[in-house]
């Protein structure tokens, strides 16, 4: 067999997770152990957007990483994370929080080429070991600046401290700390509370034959 099944993966899953139940639905269906592969994870706390491959569609795997993505993200300005998202330790800055004008004029600083720095709570590897597991067991993890581009990051409503962004990245930028950076640029700290990935390269979300993953 060979599939490319496109998912939408709901909030609290994790995207091994969603590997695994579409393997064991195929396999059953098959008869025989089908091998699923992803193209690209998404944190557990996110939504959307998820490619996997199934059988010997897993070959195709280096065409389909690597690709430009789509999000939209809930910033929520005057409080921050120490993983960068909900599932942190969340303390508030008693920071005044800014208009929407302030916002926008700092929305330049973050279009084009920028320099970013993953978090610590991430799956990038530091000495053979995942970074999010050294940052768990309370170790200090210090991971190097990456060139990402920003190709648009356009405000879709602010109703303070809440705002809500749809922004086109290369592959690599990740959202948990360009919602940082924004709210230390604001002054105010920041951190993306909801996420959810609408499009990979040419596959849109809205357009795709979703696989239904059970509960």
């Amino acid at each position: 067999m060979e599939e490319i099944i496109f998912v939408d993966k709901p909030a609290g899953m994790t995207s091994f997770g969603a590997v695994a139940r579409v393997r064991r639905i195929l396999t059953q269906r098959e008869g025989h152990k089908v091998k699923v592969g992803h193209t690209g994870t998404l944190d557990p706390f996110a939504t959307g957007l998820l490619i996997l491959l199934a059988g010997k569609a897993t070959k195709k795997a280096p065409e389909l990483t690597k690709k430009d993505k789509v999000y939209e993200a809930t910033i929520r300005l005057g409080e921050t994370s120490t993983t960068g998202d909900p599932e942190g330790e969340i303390t508030k800055t008693n920071s005044p929080i800014p208009t929407r004008a302030e916002i926008e004029s700092i929305v330049p600083q973050f279009t084009g080429k920028i320099e970013q720095r993953p978090p610590a709570f991430s799956a990038i590897k530091i000495n053979g070991q995942r970074a999010y597991k050294l940052a768990r067991a309370g170790k200090e993890v210090e991971i190097p600046t990456r060139a990402v581009e920003i190709y648009s990051l356009d405000i879709l409503s602010y109703e303070a401290p809440v705002l809500k962004i749809r922004t086109h990245v290369s592959s690599g930028t990740y959202i948990r700390t360009l919602a940082e950076d924004i709210g230390k640029a604001l002054g105010c700290g920041a951190y993306c509370s909801e996420l959810r990935r609408t499009q990979i390269a040419d596959y849109k979300l809205s357009e795709l034959p979703l696989f239904e993953l059970p509960n």
